[in-house]
């Protein structure tokens, strides 16, 4: 269906950037990113635009980061698109909002396909419009033999009813003898999970200088490392996606244990 694989390369990337993604892919990469994506309406109002602009510029920068994330030989990009608490904001910006996987994945989905990444979404459906999972559906279909970067949209999310939601299923496998309450553990709870299928993040990444969770992954991210940012996520780049990296490859990563145990 395509041609011979080209190399996948930040768009404008200088030889100095270049170097950068060289020894960020020397030094090891996270197997798995979370992002939340703030600040989209920020960034607006600073400009004295519609709050819908600003979503339509973080959606370029979702194309720069996943072209990058691919070529640093991440394993799992997971972004935090709309959350259950989402549909509380005006009918007009979430109406647009439900649109963007449409035109995203309209116009991307052609390259996703070339470069061996695999869509996948992790959220509600039930509330979401025909026209958003039809987008969704049709991405993940085409690419679900895909090998590559795991581009994971949680859309319609919220961890504690995904959490919920998990505890209701292990009591009904218990009660119909599927499951053995002993024998319960991280790990088979993992299994019940919207993630199921991803290891936790090791890197959640937060725009716009809010320090908090928002009701994202609060299972999974128990040992995922932090890098929160001032920046705006219509304005996040490629060199802000490589400090964030940079700075997780210097931590010491002990899971409750001391250095050199």
């Amino acid at each position: 269906m395509f041609n011979k694989l080209k190399r996948w390369k930040p768009q404008n990337s200088s030889s100095s950037l270049r170097d950068r993604i060289e020894s960020v892919k020397k030094a090891g990469v996270p197997s798995h990113i979370a992002i939340i994506m703030d600040g989209n309406g920020r960034w607006a109002k600073k400009r004295a635009m519609p709050r819908v602009a600003g979503h339509h510029e973080g959606m370029k920068v979702v194309r720069k980061i996943t072209r990058l994330a691919n070529e640093l030989g991440i394993g799992a990009l997971t972004l935090y698109a709309f959350s259950t608490e989402n549909w509380k904001r005006p009918k007009m910006e979430v109406d647009y909002l439900m649109q963007l996987p449409e035109e995203f994945l309209g116009s991307f989905l052609p390259e996703l396909i070339e470069e061996n990444v695999r869509v996948e979404m992790m959220g509600y459906q039930e509330n979401l419009p025909v026209h958003t999972l039809r987008a969704i559906n049709k991405a993940s279909e085409e690419t679900k033999n895909n090998t590559g970067l795991v581009l994971n949209f949680a859309l319609n999310y919220g961890s504690r009813a995904e959490i919920l939601d998990a505890v209701r299923h292990v009591l009904k496998d218990c009660q119909s003898g599927i499951m053995d309450a002993n024998s319960l553990n991280e790990e088979a709870f993992s299994s019940y999970l919207m993630s199921s299928k991803l290891a936790d993040p090791d890197l959640l990444i937060r725009t716009s200088g809010e320090i908090r969770l928002s009701n994202f992954m609060l299972w999974q991210l128990a040992y995922t490392e932090f890098w929160f940012t001032d920046v705006l996520w219509p304005d996040f780049n490629e060199e802000h996606l490589l400090n964030a990296v940079e700075t997780f490859q210097n931590r010491q990563r002990r899971f409750g244990g001391i250095q050199g145990s």
